[in-house]
């Protein structure tokens, strides 16, 4: 015999409740003592809902949390009702709750369980127990308890009307529903449960002279029942054939009053007949109230979301047309607290010399002042650089522009409130300058107050490229903004990013771009081994890729998967993240003077230090060990590091110039060579000296030829150029050299 004709036999019923797909799968047992057809059905959430009595359904529901919490069954005693909310039976319920995991990442769980009917004992015997707790009135406060928090946690309108179609109300639950909005003299229907598709048609545009129950609850603003079709049809006999062929017996029409206003009407109907008593009215009264607030509530946050979207969208520039040999991609999100608007802005600006410029920033704070902050600014700077000006004087007038924007306000704070004080107060912005010559690949950079960019080079190797700047713009009107050169080199990529980007999770600027130069270097390696990446020889990321590499950032640092990559600090998300790519393409392969199949590209690096700037050699010691992030000897490059800053120091104390350095490793991983150049403006040449164990200096020519495999020092037409190499190998490579007996 079958294990369901056992169950069946005892009159046990199997069933399953999914949570996440809100239906319920039911045996012909289990169908039967819920009062339907006995045969296998598969149900929505609301249908077998409405067979249990309300109190019981809010009891039952307590506890399935908490055997969700603790693991173990759920039992509860149920009262089953019919549709007319009679008691049928009374049915214990065994279930053991199960969690699945959905791919967002959201718990949701199903019941499998037995349903089994109760014998109600007699009055005065032994196995008389307490009753299942709960009257009407009690069911009805548990009902609009529970209908008034799941209408509060709706967002949106479609929220809110799922969760309207999803009410039971105790006793008598109607089967269709409608919501119906007014739009000047019109009358039409928002949303509507329980109807065919295309039952709404008649009702979607009806003039409000029109006879019809809806219309007069708005001309009005009072409700109707009608609890019989006689009472419809005596009525509104003009439109009692639109409501006929739904085949129902009882109607509400109740008002939907906000604030004094009626913004609409709510239709209740019912199959069966309905007496609509005093207790009856009042919890339809009671739901369209809470329904009509609900409503208010969505119109107000879905019209403040298309205003900040629509505001943000129309301040942010599109990328403009194609560069030649160059690939762009960008992105910003706003994140802070839900407001879809913010102050980080990026720009692509065509140059009257035919070169582009790429302008990234932040403005203090993520409210609507900053959002228009930022479009002015935006538009200053777009301006100033299209009259032609260098990046340091762009930045410069900018800030000169902000001081004053934010000084002309803060005069008018004083004939403002409290509140308008602190909107009006003075706001600074971050700042990245970077124009760009498309043919050369030549960057100048200046910044303001900005993070420093970061480019992955064609190998994967990531740089973040100390560069000069000055104050944030909008502090000091009158700031010098120095500017720094370097080139993006083919099939090299350069990341501008907003702190944002960096701090979100709870990380601060150290740790926040370990975790961006993992993605970029694990994009690269992708890349390498042939997907659609600029490996050594390919073509390139191209659009397509370069696009996928801003989503993956964004993702990372925002998406579900960057809970688990969180940084030291507190994790907070409140701050915007803009991003803009760069990406240099390669040349292409078999034109005129290019081999077809270019050597592995070198990596290279080029930094100035003034001698206004010495805290700057700290930066030049990461530069070269972020050059030389995967070298086989790590002795070396602690020993390239300490010549390079001896290097630097000395053009720092000994000349009254600048050193420019220029590092580069080329060759095949485990045989490259690193050649590293200081330029400085004199002529004077190193000489070698015995420095004694109290000297301060005098060891620069020592450590040369003590750790470098060969070192010089070239003239040239003003000032040197004192450089050093090293060829690269492994520790196991100096130990046999040690061993060989030749």
């Amino acid at each position: 015999m079958r294990t369901e004709d056992v169950l069946a036999a005892i009159a046990t019923g199997l069933w399953r409740w999914d949570n996440a797909s809100g239906t319920v799968t039911l045996d012909g047992e289990a169908a039967r003592l819920l009062g339907l057809p006995a045969e296998p059905v598969v149900l929505p959430e609301v249908a077998v809902r409405s067979r249990f009595h309300p109190v019981d359904w809010n009891e039952i529901n307590g506890i399935v949390n908490l055997a969700v919490a603790e693991g173990t069954l759920a039992e509860a005693r149920l009262r089953i009702m019919d549709e007319d909310g009679r008691v049928l039976r009374t049915v214990r319920s065994r279930s053991k709750p199960r969690e699945n995991r959905t791919a967002e990442g959201r718990v949701d769980y199903e019941l499998i369980g037995t349903i089994q009917e109760i014998a109600e004992p007699q009055p005065g015997t032994t196995a008389v127990h307490t009753p299942i707790t709960g009257d009407w009135r009690r069911s009805r406060e548990a009902f609009l308890l529970d209908a008034g928090r799941a209408l509060a946690e709706a967002r949106s309108t479609s929220e809110v009307l799922r969760v309207a179609a999803s009410l039971s109300m105790p006793g008598f639950s109607p089967d269709g529903l409608a919501v119906f909005g007014v739009a000047g003299d019109r009358l039409s229907i928002i949303g509507h449960h329980g109807h065919g598709p295309g039952a709404e048609a008649p009702f979607t545009d009806m003039g409000l002279e029109t006879d019809y129950p809806a219309t007069e609850v708005v001309r009005t603003g009072r409700a109707i029942y009608l609890p019989t079709p006689e009472d419809y049809k005596r009525r509104f006999p003009a439109t009692w054939p639109l409501a006929q062929r739904f085949g129902r017996e009882s109607w509400a029409f109740i008002p939907l009053i906000v604030a004094g206003r009626t913004m609409g009407a709510w239709m209740a109907a019912f199959k069966h007949p309905v007496s609509f008593s005093p207790d009856e009215r009042s919890v339809l009264t009671t739901v369209a109230r809470m329904l009509a607030q609900a409503l208010q509530r969505a119109v107000v946050a879905e019209s403040e979301r298309e205003l900040t979207t629509g505001l943000q969208r129309s301040m942010m520039p599109q990328l403009g047309p194609e560069i030649p040999g160059m690939t762009i991609a960008a992105r910003y999100v706003p994140t802070g607290g839900g407001l879809q608007v913010g102050g980080d802005w990026y720009d692509v600006i065509p140059l009257p010399s035919g070169r582009f410029a790429l302008v990234i920033g932040d403005v203090q704070g993520h409210d609507v002042r900053a959002a228009g902050l930022m479009g002015q600014l935006r538009i200053a700077v777009r301006a100033y650089a299209s009259e032609g000006h260098r990046p340091d004087a762009v930045l410069s007038r900018a800030s000169r522009f902000l001081a004053g924007l934010c000084s002309s306000q803060e005069d008018a704070d004083g004939l403002a409130g409290d509140e308008d004080a602190d909107f009006l107060s003075p706001r600074f912005a971050t700042c990245l300058y970077v124009e760009c010559d498309p043919g050369t690949g030549m960057l100048e950079v200046a910044r303001a107050g900005h993070p420093d960019p970061a480019v992955r080079m064609s190998d994967g190797t990531v740089l973040v490229r100390p560069t000069a700047g000055g104050l944030p713009l909008g502090i000091v009107p009158d700031t010098d903004y120095p500017t720094t050169r370097f080139a993006l080199e083919p099939g090299e990529t350069m990341m501008l990013c907003t702190d944002g980007l960096i701090e979100t999770g709870g990380h601060d600027l150290d740790t926040g771009w370990a975790r961006l130069r993992a993605i970029l270097e694990a994009d690269a390696d992708v890349d390498t081994q042939g997907h659609t990446g600029a490996g050594p020889g390919s073509g390139g990321p191209g659009a397509g890729h370069l696009e996928r590499l801003a989503d993956l950032l964004v993702q990372a640092v925002h998406g579900p998967s960057s809970h688990h990559t969180t940084g030291p600090l507190a994790d907070r998300r409140e701050d915007d993240i803009a991003v803009v790519l760069l990406w240099r393409e390669h040349p292409a392969p078999g034109r005129e003077g290019l081999p077809s199949h270019p050597a592995r590209p070198a990596r290279r690096t080029m930094l100035t230090v003034a001698q206004a700037e010495p805290g700057r050699i700290s930066g030049v010691r990461r530069q070269i060990r972020e050059l030389l992030h995967d070298w086989a000897d790590p002795e070396q490059v602690d020993s390239a590091v300490l010549m390079v800053s001896e290097m630097v120091t000395n053009v720092l104390v000994h000349t009254d110039g600048d050193a420019a350095l220029l590092a580069e490793a080329a060759g095949e991983r485990g045989a490259r060579r690193l050649r590293v150049e200081v330029a400085d403006s004199s002529d004077e040449l190193p000489h070698k000296r015995q420095p004694g164990e109290m000297a301060s200096s005098g060891r620069g020519v020592l450590l040369m030829e003590m750790l470098a495999d060969t070192w010089g020092v070239d003239p040239r037409g003003q000032g040197k150029s004192t450089w050093f190499e090293l060829y690269e190998r492994s520790k196991r490579d100096e130990t046999a050299e040690e061993d060989d007996p030749g």
